[in-house]
């Protein structure tokens, strides 16, 4: 086989975009599992941020009243 100059240039040409194209087709696949990993964890994380929400409210309250009751205690003290 007697391969011209424009030939190889061509051919050398067609196998480098041939391999960008696959090197760009493993990289957004790749993404797109770590976007699923990240939704996951992202998920995860509001329901935490719920969890705690709920028990700064219930602490908040407990400190409330333990103040109010404190002060009614102090005031019957007088």
């Amino acid at each position: 086989m007697d391969f011209s100059p424009f030939s190889m240039v061509v051919a050398i040409v067609a196998i480098s975009v041939g391999a960008g194209v696959f090197n760009n087709y493993l990289k957004v696949k790749q993404m797109s599992r770590g976007n699923a990993d990240q939704d996951r964890e992202m998920s995860d994380m509001k329901a935490e941020i719920v969890k705690l929400q709920d028990r700064v409210r219930v602490l908040e309250r407990l400190a409330v009243d333990a103040d109010r009751n404190l002060s009614a205690e102090i005031s019957k003290l007088r």
